[in-house]
């Protein structure tokens, strides 16, 4: 090979053509957030078209029957051909309220809350088939887990592992002063019937932002659910309970056993401070307000994509 040859050869990549290669890489780049972004907006638009489609097959019903689903009474559920009803409150009462017997602790799965799937179903209102909950069952321990959850609830259109389910009460109703309010949640479902976070804090915010206020603990989207009081943060004074147990920005923190525990105690039980961490690293919280009276916000600057949050929608 003559010396010309050689220098070709050890020249490498001109300018241009690095220029070239590094515009090819920028626009794959480009390409994948932009794709991401999409996927993560698709999915926005997915879980909130559910959630409407699932309110109007309520507000359906309810003008058809007469009653919520879940909530007929007997013997009006059987002359319309749903299951026939228990004879105890939250297994087909009739006053407005999804309630539940709470024999155990899962409840999602009995009572009026598992019924309510029952009921839209047999009444061909919504996608899926949903026959398994009973309006008297009453599991001996924790109810099913995995794949069999699906048995009873609907997944949700955003998460991997999410479930809709329905509840009462509000954030008081472990106060012992439940607001009869039914609402929709949607997060991830232990066997226990207890929820674990499942959007994140970005996901969880433009929800709400679209379809409410894009504040989590006011309007009709709320950063709450069953079993979790607030999640979290609720008045200082006026509680029934200490009201430690409703203040402070919310965080979920894994437990050393395994589970889930949650971050809604403030360090004194009268004081008007809150706690934004309460053990629980920056990334885990939901929504916050800087340990100070202000409205809570969702933590979307710095925790934007942290799967910490779940939601709940004030039926309308």
């Amino acid at each position: 090979m003559g010396a010309k040859g050689l220098k070709h050869r050890l020249q490498g990549f001109t300018l241009i053509e690095l220029s070239i290669v590094l515009v090819i890489i920028g626009l794959i780049v480009g390409g994948v957030l932009v794709g991401r972004d999409l996927l993560a907006a698709a999915a926005v638009r997915a879980q909130i078209s559910q959630i409407e489609k699932y309110q109007q097959a309520v507000n359906t019903f309810k003008g058809k029957y007469g009653y919520l689903p879940g909530d007929i009474p007997n013997p009006i559920a059987g002359q319309f051909g749903f299951q026939t009803r228990g004879l105890l409150a939250g297994q087909g009462d009739g006053n407005g309220v999804l309630e539940t017997t709470f024999g155990g602790t899962s409840h999602l799965f009995q009572g009026e809350e598992g019924m309510f799937w029952v009921d839209l179903s047999h009444a061909n209102l919504i996608d899926g088939s949903f026959t398994t909950a009973t309006p008297s069952g009453v599991f001996s321990g924790n109810g099913p887990t995995g794949s069999a959850i699906g048995n009873y609830l609907p997944q949700s259109k955003i998460g991997s592992s999410g479930y809709v389910y329905v509840w009462s009460g509000g954030w008081q109703s472990f106060a012992g002063q439940p607001d009869s309010i039914n609402y929709f949640a949607i997060s991830g479902v232990t066997g226990s019937g207890w929820s674990v976070p499942l959007m994140t804090v970005a996901q969880a915010y433009a929800i709400d932002k679209k379809m409410d206020d894009g504040l989590p603990q006011f309007g009709n989207v709320l950063a709450m659910d069953t079993g979790m009081f607030w999640a979290s943060g609720g008045p200082t004074t006026g509680c029934s309970v200490p009201c430690e147990n409703n203040w402070g920005d919310f965080a979920f923190i894994p437990s050393s056993s395994g589970g889930i525990s949650y971050a809604p105690v403030s360090p004194s039980a009268n004081s008007a401070t809150y706690d934004d961490q309460n053990g629980a690293t920056a990334s885990q919280t939901c929504y916050s307000n800087g340990d100070t009276m202000a409205v809570e916000q969702y933590s979307v600057v710095n925790n934007a994509h942290y799967v910490n949050c779940v939601l709940s929608f004030k039926f309308q």
